[in-house]
């Protein structure tokens, strides 16, 4: 029997060890079970949040790439492509429009670039540019493009009608020069020369596409209405105006708007075979000299409408009246010369009195 009672006890104990055996084992396979989990949940849960750092920073890299591109293609002409077909956005897209126009320039920047060194140059253009883009951007335009000194900016408002694109161009332009005046205040602190400007202005179609090649390609604005208001702003040291609009512009505006303004001239520019009232702003001017110009406008308007009928003597005598009135007016003394080398002139029968520049 004590062989019996021993055999129980060694089967016993040998049943304790396996079972602790077991039980060892399956805690340790449990723990490393756990680890296992544990690991790659971290592991799932770094590379969650590694592709999530890789979105964002992928995100943040086209923004800046978007607003980088934004410096070179206005965000407003791209809206304009964004409402056409994708497929047609390539080489020779095309879309019309009315706009206004306007052309910005410095007044004898050629001879004032040739006093400075080429650093000095190209700081001061910068530094004039930065002046001139808010009263653009604040008055919903956007810059087409910088053309050396000149600004050529765009009026397209687009929830806007064609008065409201006109008067954001006016407006705009008023801005500019207040800016011009607080910019030369800066120059003058610093011993600087004062810059002047002029700007022209047009109301008209445009067509906004792309030219160039397949593999360079740049967007423009191009038509009729371009030319107009880059030549008005040509005009502005000719009569001495620093806003000059075209009568499709104040057209466009209506009576409503409250701009002072008066008649230029009837004029042919060249590139147009069409004829076009033009007009000077004064608006940003003190009262003073508002009402010295306003005060010959009457006798200027009869001399043209004489002109055109050639009607020299009569034209020189309204000329001459508004000389008598303001002296300092450059702008009759423009006229009075015009209708003296006109008159030599044996013009057809079908001339319309217009100035051809």
């Amino acid at each position: 029997m004590d062989w019996q009672f021993g055999a129980i006890c060694a089967l016993f104990l040998y049943s304790v060890a396996i079972t602790t055996l077991h039980v060892r084992r399956s805690r340790r396979f449990a723990y490393r079970a756990s680890q296992f989990k544990r690991r790659r949940h971290v592991s799932t849960t770094v590379a969650k949040n590694d592709d999530e750092t890789h979105f964002h920073t992928a995100a943040d890299e086209a923004q800046r790439l978007t607003q980088t591109f934004q410096k070179f293609i206005p965000k407003q002409f791209v809206e304009h492509m964004s409402n056409s077909d994708v497929d047609a956005l390539g080489l020779g897209y095309a879309a019309e429009n009315d706009v206004a126009i306007m052309f910005c320039d410095i007044r004898g920047f050629t001879g004032f670039s040739e006093r400075i060194t080429p650093q000095e140059l190209m700081n001061f253009l910068n530094s004039y540019f930065t002046r001139m883009n808010d009263p653009i951007h604040q008055n919903h335009g956007f810059i087409d493009k910088f053309m050396g000194d000149a600004i050529m900016a765009l009026f397209d408002h687009r929830e806007g009608s064609s008065q409201q694109k006109a008067m954001d161009a006016v407006n705009a332009a008023l801005d500019l020069r207040k800016a011009l005046t607080i910019y030369n205040g800066h120059r003058k602190n610093s011993n600087y020369e004062p810059i002047n400007m002029g700007i022209g202005i047009h109301f008209g179609p445009v067509i906004m596409g792309t030219v160039g090649s397949e593999d360079r390609m740049d967007t423009t604005v191009i038509g009729d209405s371009v030319n107009i208001a880059s030549r008005l702003e040509a005009l502005t040291p000719k009569y001495e105006a620093d806003i000059i609009v075209s009568a499709q512009v104040l057209q466009t505006i209506g009576s409503g708007f409250p701009i002072k303004t008066r008649l230029l001239d009837w004029v042919r520019v060249k590139g147009r075979k069409a004829p076009i009232e033009i007009y000077e702003v004064l608006s940003h001017l003190s009262e003073s000299e508002q009402e010295k110009k306003l005060a010959v406008q009457t006798k200027i308007a009869a001399g043209i409408a004489c002109r055109i009928n050639q009607q020299w003597d009569e034209a020189i005598s309204f000329f001459e009246t508004a000389v008598a009135m303001s002296p300092n007016d450059s702008l009759a003394h423009h006229h009075i010369d015009v209708c003296r080398i006109y008159r030599s002139v044996d013009f057809k029968e079908d001339w319309d009195g217009a100035l051809v520049y």
